[in-house]
């Protein structure tokens, strides 16, 4: 891994370590306000690391959820990486060792930047890019949640509202990927996707239905983004 290639993808982890580490720490500071240790933090980070799973899995743990309900709901918070994990075949297919890790290490933010960088500069590697990447986000959500546990322990501290935090690092990277991207189709047909279907199905169940009408809309207008990427 040359030095190019690990700065690039440390420059390019950077908005997301602004956020990972700020929304670790609210989970860490949830877990610890259920009485759990900094360590139950670091675990589930490592293991785990599913991001808005891990915030609905600390009430979970707490109100002692069978195994069956566990699986069921971590099955509906995260069937969208299912259609991610379908774009993702082509930029994972030669990643060599790097690829389990790099399948098992992928959120919406780390999705987002891989797919944001089409064109690396000369001399990256993508895969160790894409590698690297990923190792550096998680690392960061595990610093946070470890930081959030401890101080949890430390100082009294009020969860109400922490739980909005990740809406609002997904706004974030959204602003920012519609600024760095001159082809917005992709972003209005999500918004407008999410939209009918949050009013056609209600709050608790629009996500499915909202990725697989996202991914029909992709699939239709794809010879168009495909042309526009190429004169670009």
């Amino acid at each position: 891994m040359n030095k190019i290639t690990v700065k690039h993808a440390f420059i390019t982890s950077l908005p997301v370590m602004a956020g990972y580490i700020v929304l670790g720490m609210g989970f860490g500071l949830l877990l610890n306000a259920k009485g759990y240790s900094f360590w139950w933090a670091i675990l589930m980070s490592v293991t785990i690391y599913g991001g808005s799973m891990q915030y609905v899995g600390v009430n979970l743990l707490a109100e002692g959820a069978s195994v069956l309900s566990t699986a069921l709901m971590t099955l509906m918070v995260n069937a969208r990486h299912l259609f991610y994990g379908i774009s993702m075949i082509e930029n994972y297919r030669d990643m060599g060792w790097r690829k389990g890790y790099a399948i098992f290490g992928l959120t919406d933010e780390t999705y987002s930047l891989v797919c944001g960088n089409p064109k690396l500069p000369e001399g990256v590697d993508r895969r160790n890019f894409n590698f690297l990447l990923t190792l550096m986000n998680q690392s960061y959500w595990i610093l946070g949640g470890f930081l959030g546990a401890l101080l949890g322990n430390v100082f009294p501290f009020s969860t109400k509202g922490v739980d909005f935090s990740m809406t609002a690092l997904f706004v974030i990277i959204f602003v920012e990927q519609w600024e760095k991207s001159r082809q917005h189709l992709p972003a209005v047909l999500g918004l407008v996707v999410s939209l009918i279907c949050r009013l056609l199905f209600g709050a608790d169940r629009f996500l499915i239905p909202a990725m697989i009408g996202i991914s029909c809309g992709l699939f239709l207008f794809q010879k168009k983004l495909d042309g526009e990427e190429q004169k670009s």
